[in-house]
Parts: C-alpha cells; sequence; structure tokens
C-alpha cells in the first residue's frame, strides 16, 4: 500500500508519519522547498494550491490521507483557500491519477454547534460561523459528493507527544471566553494514528466519525493539570454540551483508543 499524507510537515503530520513509517507503511508525503520531512518519507514538491504539481504526488496510490488545513491565520480568505480549494484541487488531482484510491480526510469537532442538546453526534445539524469550521464543512461535503472511496475524521482536542498544544488551553479559554467547567472531547496523536490505520481498512469507507478518547475533561482541570492557573466558576454553564463529542459510532466500527484518557497520558508521560 502506498499512502499520500498532506500536511506532513505540521503538528499533526510530522508525528503521524513517523507512526506510519515505524509500522511499515510506504508514505509519501507533500513538502514545500525548504521544509523537512520524518526519515523515511518519501518527499514530493507540490502545493494544494498548484493544480498541475499533485500529479506526482497521487499518481500510483493507493490511499491519501489529507490533513492539510489553515486554522489561524489572520486572513479568512487564506483559510478557505487552503481548506476548500486545496482539498477541491486534490480531489481532481485523485480522480484523475488515482481514481480507486481512498482518501481519508481530516475534520475537527469544532464544525458542531455550540448550543447542541447532547454531546454532538456525527448527524447533527451543523452551520459552523467562523472561517475554520465553516471551511472544514463545506471541504467535506465537496468529498462526499466526489464519487471516490472516502471517511470523514472529525477530530477531538489533539495532543500528546510534546506538541505544546495543551499549553494553549488557559489561552484559548481567555480568548473565547470558556467556562472553566466546559468539558473538552480530546484524542492522543497516537489514537489519530490508530483512526487512520482502521479507516484505511476499509472499515470507515462513506462515514463521518468522531475521534475521542473515552473521559472529556473539564477545562479548569486540564489547567491544572498542566501545572497553569484558571479562576473557578459556580456560574451556570450557557452551553453545557459545548466541545463534547459522541464517540459511539466510531466504538461500533472497531475504533478503541490506546490512550483512554488524558490522566492516562500523563501518567505514561506522553503529555
Amino acid at each position: 500500500m502506498s499512502i499520500l499524507v498532506t500536511g506532513g510537515t505540521g503538528l499533526l503530520g510530522t508525528r503521524l508519519l513517523k507512526r506510519m513509517v515505524a509500522s511499515g507503511l510506504n508514505c509519501r508525503a507533500i513538502v514545500r522547498a525548504g521544509k523537512s520531512l520524518p526519515t523515511g518519507v518519501d518527499p514530493v514538491e507540490a502545493d494544494l494550491l498548484r493544480p498541475q504539481s499533485l500529479k506526482a504526488a497521487v499518481e500510483g496510490v493507493s490511499a491519501v490521507v489529507h490533513l492539510a488545513a489553515a486554522l489561524r491565520t489572520p486572513e479568512p480568505d487564506d483559510i478557505w483557500k487552503t481548506n476548500l480549494d486545496g482539498t477541491q484541487n486534490l480531489i481532481a488531482a485523485t480522480k484523475q491519477y488515482a481514481p480507486d484510491a481512498r482518501i481519508i480526510m481530516a475534520s475537527t469537532g469544532l464544525v458542531y454547534n455550540a448550543d447542541s442538546a447532547h454531546p454532538a453526534c456525527e448527524d447533527d445539524a451543523v452551520d459552523p460561523q467562523k472561517p475554520y469550521p465553516a471551511s472544514k464543512v463545506a471541504a467535506e461535503n465537496k468529498l462526499r459528493e466526489s464519487g471516490l472511496t472516502w471517511a470523514i475524521l472529525r477530530l477531538g482536542f489533539v495532543y500528546g507527544d510534546q506538541d505544546g498544544h495543551l499549553q494553549s488551553i488557559p489561552k484559548l479559554a481567555d480568548m473565547f471566553k470558556w467556562h472553566p467547567a466546559n468539558k473538552l472531547s480530546l484524542v492522543h496523536h497516537r489514537d489519530v494514528d490508530t483512526a487512520i490505520n482502521l479507516a484505511l481498512t476499509g472499515a470507515m469507507d462513506g462515514q463521518i466519525v468522531n475521534i475521542v478518547d473515552e473521559a472529556p475533561m473539564s477545562v479548569y482541570e486540564i489547567t491544572r493539570l498542566i501545572g497553569g492557573s484558571m479562576q473557578p466558576s459556580a456560574a451556570p454553564l450557557a452551553n453545557p454540551w459545548f466541545g463534547q463529542l459522541d464517540g459511539t459510532r466510531a466504538r461500533n466500527l472497531g475504533f478503541q483508543p490506546a490512550v483512554s484518557s488524558l490522566h492516562q497520558s500523563h501518567r505514561d508521560g506522553t503529555l
């Protein structure tokens, strides 16, 4: 099996590629000039926003793991170009040069509405307003309509392997006025790999799947666990299910996280 990974130089991609190579998978990854990839990955100089460059990237692959995304940039147009236009270009190249390939796309739990009446389920209606989740929903829809074999993984808050993401939570909580009692569904980098390996078997074909661990944790508890501080509050929660994803579909499809909770990761020294 030959696998193309987009976004292979990012926080998620570099960690995933190391695990994929270690497990013996044959991986290539799109890389821009001057960027490096983990040892054992075949680099392909290409750009999702330059369609003509993508033939060499996708030709001959049996699967595409699409991680590339823009999240925090000052220009909303750049987010839409990367997340939607880039995905459309990748779909077109795959249809032309590797039509039998399976595309596994990483999406986000941020697509769900904040005022949900329960932990967010894959079949819930979504109408995100911010550029990042809105562009991801639009990209999801293009993939679902593509006629290709696909799976979409809506990831919880990804952390681990010293990526620094957990350490951003106090800043994010202050920026977005999160209540300290709000719980977030999490997933360790190790289990992004777990989920993608399962998706590569075809177990998730034609499905949108939430990928989360077993234990959502409050913003307050996460902040304390990483050694930070946060002002506590007993005020009522306006949106009590915000940030929590229902992982039932993933479990029914065979996904079982190796890192069951943030507490396990803390004990194992893999934060």
